[in-house]
């Protein structure tokens, strides 16, 4: 009895030892918000209560990153940028969840597999890389998609999807509404005038290309869902589903807008395609119809040329045939007419001589700007940091191996969409998202043949949408399942 009341004896003392320790972190912790500037104190309280809230729901911290992914150039750390924190959290959150209930529970989300593959091709190309110090961060960026892919596919409920999708629209409508002010203000570099009147609208990106790219990501999603909601009111006349048609076509028309103002032909032929295909992409019948509008939209832009388009639209996509069978950019002068495409066509040769001298593994991913100088043609001295063509791109930087294993994931992709938007017993509203996210990747696929969207964790987007759409379609499926414990 007595070794019994001792050893409670001492563990009442540990126990108070532990609250004065407590209450002692939080006197000083009182003490410096106290004395610390009122934004500093706002801004730690802030960070402390987003820690608890994604401990406590490690879904909060998938909405988080999507709403961080237009803030990062302008709260970016020495080193990392939000994002790539709030990776680092809502891992840990979901791996702490798992370790307080004993029990960590894998559920292999579909592309898995592609995707880990591409992810460890991309790293087994560093060993070609000259320099891994511009290698490891565009490696780690691909090993963050993959990590918020498959960690979200864990978390997201049908219902905490709706609210990462509504997290999603609000900040790329602000990201919008910032690029229509840049726009009719003229906010923004000079060499973004546009017609002596406008701004090329950048937002918080500094460039109109991952501008309109971050936008075209959404586009094709807010439109689907409200095509969905104004079917379900034109079937219910509910107040329901004509708010929501209300907001979310409010929402698409908004992302155009911001599309069109970017002044970037890239997403403009992106938007189109990607809306056609979420449009047509609908049903069975409807894929025939917009099958059927897009051939005839071809039709007459190639009969017309540019009087079937404004004025300014018109000479803006006059050039783009330009790419295909192009001038020689070594061996072709300089204007300001041709500049553009001519400085894409040099990079695209650069990167696939890349690819020739290197076949397997590329020169490293993260290297294309590294490696430039030993490809670069004649006028055309100044790395541009990527290809501007994903796809070749791929190619320079991890070789027939790395590029294969991300067509793999990348073509993968629309089969799972198509498949799960129009299973059986799909609930209108995830068919329609899942159907959005298919068109989202068309326009990514059209986008990049000119420009690289998977930049200042744009990329993210994709990931986070990829997980909405299985969480949507069915409470985290997977084709397989391993207890981690």
């Amino acid at each position: 009895m007595g070794a019994i009341a001792g050893m409670a004896y001492l563990g009442g003392r540990t126990q108070a030892r532990r609250t004065l320790l407590n209450a002692g972190v939080l006197a000083a912790l009182a003490c410096w918000l106290a004395g610390a500037p009122p934004a500093w104190s706002a801004a730690a309280l802030a960070i402390a209560g987003l820690v608890l809230a994604v401990l406590i729901a490690p879904a909060v911290g998938l909405a988080a990153i999507g709403l961080s992914i237009p803030l990062g150039g302008l709260l970016s750390l020495p080193v990392v940028k939000p994002a790539d924190l709030l990776v680092g959290l809502v891992t840990i959150a979901w791996l702490a969840q798992g370790i307080a209930r004993r029990r960590i529970v894998f559920r292999r989300p579909p592309l898995a597999i592609p995707l880990l593959v591409f992810v460890w091709l991309a790293g087994l190309s560093l060993t070609q890389a000259e320099s891994w110090r511009e290698g490891l961060p565009e490696w780690l960026k691909w090993a963050e998609f993959a990590a918020v892919y498959l960690v979200g596919c864990q978390i997201l409920t049908p219902r905490s999807a709706r609210w990462l999708i509504a997290a999603l629209l609000v900040a790329v409508s602000a990201e919008a509404l910032l690029g229509a002010y840049q726009f009719a203000r003229q906010v923004g570099p000079e060499a973004f005038v546009l017609l002596g009147r406008f701004m090329r609208a950048h937002g918080t990106f500094r460039q109109p290309n991952p501008y309109a790219g971050y936008l075209g990501y959404l586009l094709p999603p807010a439109v689907s869902l409200a095509l969905a909601a104004a079917g379900q009111w034109r079937r219910r006349r509910t107040l329901r589903e004509a708010v929501a048609a209300g907001i979310f076509g409010s929402v698409g028309g908004l992302l155009a807008l911001g599309i069109l103002m970017s002044w970037s032909r890239g997403a403009w032929l992106g938007a189109a395609a990607g809306l056609l295909a979420t449009v047509g992409l609908r049903n069975r019948r409807t894929a025939l119809l917009g099958l059927l509008a897009a051939l005839l939209l071809g039709l007459l832009i190639a009969t017309a040329g540019r009087a079937a388009l404004p004025g300014s639209i018109g000479d803006r996509l006059s050039d783009l045939g330009g790419y295909f069978g192009g001038p020689d950019p070594a061996r072709t002068e300089i204007t300001d007419a041709n500049f553009s495409v001519l400085e894409r066509l040099a990079h695209w040769q650069a990167g696939w001589r890349m690819f020739e001298d290197h076949p397997w593994l590329g020169v490293g991913i993260g290297n294309y700007a590294v490696a430039y100088p030993a490809y670069r043609l004649p006028h055309w001295y100044e790395p541009l940091g990527h290809a501007h063509n994903v796809f070749i791109n791929f190619l320079a930087e991890t070789g027939a191996l790395g590029a294969g294993a991300f067509l793999a994931f990348w073509l993968l992709t629309p089969i799972m969409l198509w498949r799960r938007a129009h299973a059986r017993g799909v609930v209108a509203w995830a068919s329609a998202l899942g159907v959005g996210v298919l068109g989202a990747w068309v326009y990514i696929t059209v986008h990049s043949l000119f420009d690289n969207l998977f930049v200042q964790h744009i990329q993210l987007q994709l990931a986070l949408l990829l997980c909405a759409v299985i969480a949507a379609t069915g409470d985290r499926p997977g084709s397989g399942e391993a207890d981690l414990a």
